[in-house]
């Protein structure tokens, strides 16, 4: 099993300490984007509904996370490093110190629907006129634009629209959806990038800026060369497996205890792929070219085959590994989060301490003087209200009057 690594004591100063955001997200691609923040320092003010908070707290949750975590895993992978306040936006009085607060951080976060924070009064125009330096970010299904621009959408429906569905699966059988949220999370860092873009222009003119993004970019990106494809030539490509158009052979083949992938698609690799496994039944005429590959591939595809399901998926690792040719074990879900090769890049890291720590992945990308940090484990709703109200200077008798209000919800 990876052994996680644990936050040091007195780690350095994070790459964005000192900045303050104001996350309005829900789910999956805005808390994943604000998490990433959040380890590289700046201070993240959750903002969620009362009585049900962020909705991922109940995704999927099971009755032994509840009672030993208290959320669901989908919660807890992406909500680290960040402080819980309820706010129930409904009520002027809650909008009211929205904004109040708003004028007081670098960046303001949400994933409403087009429009909705300006009907709160709590748009970007508006709350530029407190505060000319902020970043306000909007993320959305299909943008703030366009016939469809009204609609609602999470990111199995994106995986529809852009086609990524319809490449994905056995040939000749239904669209498959990808098995993670690969659209969400590629659009959460979508979503960094362009805070961290805004952040330095502002490091240079004062000026803050909106950031847009959606689950309508995020998936073009992740189609753009079959796009590209199909705008120079018309191809409208299918679904092939584990295989693609592009290469032969890359794809997974099977092996005497489950399946590999070999990826060979240069013509020395393929080289080099063939005299390590067979090259008596690999290297042959009708193989030796990428162009001979790809009109071969039925018949490439069944003679590679035969050789790799003679062999231990360990021993084919082994020897393509030795050769230079790109190759991988196909590992289940706990074979892949258990890997030395994780743990050796630090890629797993531990939230808490005992039986209640909290495995989790790390940021994606390392820093050799600001690295990421782990300060707190993912909030309980609503949990840190009191030393958030206290930051912005909130008093006893104008919190007596919010909470009288509504604006944390319905009062005791």
């Amino acid at each position: 099993m990876a052994e996680p690594a644990q936050q040091q004591e007195g780690a350095p100063a994070g790459a964005l300490d000192g900045i303050r955001v104001l996350d309005f997200s829900r789910i999956f691609a805005g808390p994943a984007a604000t998490q990433i923040l959040g380890d590289l320092g700046a201070d993240i003010i959750k903002i969620e509904e009362p009585g049900t908070g962020d909705g991922a707290r109940s995704f999927g949750v099971t009755e032994e996370a509840m009672a030993r975590y208290g959320a669901s895993p989908s919660y807890l992978a992406l909500n680290r490093n960040k402080r819980s306040m309820v706010l129930d936006l409904r009520k002027p009085e809650a909008r009211e110190l929205a904004a109040r607060m708003a004028a007081e951080c670098d960046v303001v976060i949400n994933n409403f629907r087009p429009g909705a924070m300006a009907t709160f009064g709590l748009g970007y125009e508006q709350l530029k006129q407190a505060n000319p330096g902020l970043i306000f970010c909007e993320f959305s299904a299909y943008g703030d634009s366009g016939p469809l621009s009204h609609l609602g959408a999470n990111d199995v429906a994106l995986q529809a629209h852009s086609g990524m569905m319809s490449i994905t699966g056995e040939a000749d059988g239904e669209p498959v959806r990808c098995g993670t949220a690969v659209i969400d999370l590629h659009a959460s860092l979508a979503l960094v990038s362009g805070i961290l873009a805004a952040l330095f222009h502002r490091q240079r003119t004062g000026q803050g800026q909106r950031v847009e993004t959606s689950l309508l970019r995020s998936s073009a990106h992740l189609m753009n060369y079959f796009y590209t494809d199909y705008w120079l030539t018309g191809a409208i490509h299918k679904p092939m497996g584990t295989a693609n158009h592009l290469s032969v052979p890359n794809q997974a083949f099977p092996a005497a205890d489950g399946r590999v992938v070999i990826i060979a698609p240069a013509d020395d690799m393929w080289k080099r792929c063939a005299a390590a496994l067979d090259p008596e039944r690999l290297d042959k005429p009708q193989f030796r070219t990428a162009f001979d590959r790809r009109r071969n591939r039925v018949e490439l595809v069944a003679v590679l085959s035969e050789v790799t399901r003679a062999l231990p998926s360990r021993v084919i690792v082994e020897k393509l590994g030795a050769a230079k040719v790109n190759v991988a074990k196909v590992h289940d879900v706990g074979e892949a989060a258990d890997h030395a090769q994780l743990a050796a890049i630090g890629g797993v890291v531990a939230i808490g301490e005992g039986a209640g720590a909290i495995r989790s992945v790390s940021s994606p990308f390392a820093l050799s003087a600001t690295p990421a940090r782990i300060d707190r484990p993912p909030p309980e709703l609503d949990a840190d209200q009191a030393a958030i109200l206290d930051q912005f200077g909130i008093g006893q008798d104008e919190r007596a009057r919010l909470t009288q209000a509504g604006a944390f919800g319905a009062p005791a």
